[in-house]
Parts: structure tokens; C-alpha cells; sequence
């Protein structure tokens, strides 16, 4: 029930999740600390980009992140180290065969992995299982749907619709943070609430134009060139274009938007 991580998983591709994780750190996870004693699970963990944050965030919680690459789980093991993180257990595992009683997590924690999936419903569901009565759940998504910037450009916005149908071709969903709600409810958690998370970069948010709209979002559209050009989506030039154009809204007189959702329920 996964589907491709159209990504990759170079050592570029590490360094962008951790540039987003960074840069994203207040937007995303100020509101996020679990109490003392809590086991919380996170699915997905990548290259622990998001878990350095958590286990940071809530020390005297116990954190099991678990991941199917486990080229990935190297590098999270390694960051966790170099940071001292003692609160966090390394796994491997399929999110939909979680080797996990149920009811044994206190808390869920999932962050842009949703969006890779086929069925994440069902990834929800699997989940669900392992969360303890009253336990929570927190997703966080992208939507790319809601990337707007100036000066506007075609090439541009094809190079990231380019993303968005290479995406939806290997089984994942670009859109899916708009779909958190209904994805929750639907899969039996109650009492969910969503918060959109804004992303805006102008010359006057110089770490933004930088770690986000340089970094993380130009970054991540123009690591699927390959992809794009070998299926035909876009001919060489035009792409060349749209990524350049795409970088021309980190010049001085452009800006970015972006929006995150971030969703909590209760089991």
C-alpha cells in the first residue's frame, strides 16, 4: 500500500528534509509536547528530520520512530546520536504491519508521509490500532495546491504540477492536506481539529526566502527533473525555465506562499 518515494533518497535529498525541518520548526511544532511518561509512536520517520524536534521538545516522553528504508533509519540514528537523544528507539517497520500490540502508544505522531501513501486511510486505521484508548493522533501534511508566488509564471507552475502528477502516478496524493479532516473522521478518530500553517517569504523573512522557498520547496521540485523529462511531462527548456523562475521569487522583489495543515483526533 505504499507507493514510491518519488524524493529519493540521496544524501541531497536528507539534507533538504532536514533544511525543512529546520526552517519549519516553530510553524509546525510549537503547539506539539507530550508529558512525562507518554510512549509516542512516530510513523515514518525518514531520516529523523521531525524526530530531533519531538525528542527534543518533550524529553521525559519516550519516542519509538519507525521507517521502512532502512537507509534512512541509518541517518536518523546518526543525527540522533550526534544530538545526545536518549529518548528515542529506532525501527524498521511497514506502517500497514506495525509489529506493535494494539493499543500500546499513548500518542501517534505522523508527519509528511500520508502523502506517499495509496491508501492512507488504511494507514490510518493501522495506526489507530496501536493508539490506546484516548490516545492522540497528530498529522501534518503539505498541500502543493497552495503554492502561489511572484512574479507569477507558467513554467513554474507547471514544473509543480509536473510534481503533482508524478506524485499521484507513483500512488500518492499532493493535495492531501486539504483531505486531513475527512481522512481522520473517516477512519474513526474524533474530535479532530485542523490548523492551516502558513508559510509566507519576503525579502524581509531572509531565513524563509532561504530555507523554504530556496531550499525546501524549489529544492524539492527541482529533484524530480529526471522523472519529469524522462516521462515526457515537460521538455527540457521549459523545465529549465520553471525552476529558474521558481528560484526568481527568492530575488528581492518576490515572495512565496505556502500552506501546511496540521491535524489532531483522539481514538
Amino acid at each position: 500500500m505504499t507507493s514510491e518515494y518519488i524524493h529519493g533518497y540521496s544524501t541531497r535529498e536528507g539534507e533538504r528534509l532536514v533544511d525543512q525541518a529546520t526552517t519549519l520548526t516553530e510553524l509546525l511544532h510549537s503547539d506539539t509536547a507530550y508529558p512525562a511518561g507518554s510512549l509516542v509512536l512516530e510513523a515514518g520517520c525518514g531520516v529523523g528530520a521531525q524526530t530531533m524536534t519531538l525528542a527534543g521538545n518533550s524529553p521525559d516522553a519516550a519516542f519509538v520512530s519507525v521507517e521502512i528504508s532502512e537507509e534512512s533509519l541509518a541517518q536518523a540514528r546518526q543525527r540522533a546520536q550526534s544530538l545526545g537523544l536518549g529518548n528515542v528507539a529506532f525501527g524498521q517497520a511497514d506502517i500497514f504491519s506495525l509489529p506493535f500490540a494494539s493499543g500500546t502508544f499513548d500518542h501517534v505522531f505522523v508527519c509528511f508521509v500520508l502523502e506517499h501513501l495509496s491508501n492512507p486511510q488504511e494507514a490510518l486505521a493501522h495506526l489507530g490500532r496501536v493508539l490506546k484508548p484516548g490516545g492522540s493522533i497528530t498529522v501534518i501534511e503539505g498541500d502543493h495546491g497552495s503554492a502561489y508566488f511572484h512574479p507569477q509564471s507558467a513554467h513554474a507552475t507547471r514544473a509543480i504540477q509536473c510534481l503533482v502528477d508524478l506524485q499521484r502516478r507513483a500512488g500518492g496524493d499532493s493535495f492531501i492536506g486539504r483531505r486531513l479532516y475527512p481522512l481522520l473522521v473517516q477512519s474513526g478518530f474524533c474530535d479532530v481539529r485542523v490548523s492551516p500553517r502558513m508559510v509566507y517569504a519576503d525579502a524581509s523573512r531572509p531565513e524563509l526566502v532561504d530555507g523554504f522557498t530556496r531550499k525546501t520547496f524549489t529544492a524539492m521540485v527541482e529533484g524530480v527533473a529526471q522523472q519529469a523529462l524522462s516521462q515526457g511531462l515537460m521538455d527540457e527548456a521549459s523545465w529549465a525555465a520553471g525552476i529558474r523562475d521558481l528560484y526568481r521569487t527568492a530575488e528581492p522583489d518576490g515572495t512565496f506562499c505556502y500552506t501546511f495543515f496540521k491535524a489532531r483526533g483522539f481514538k
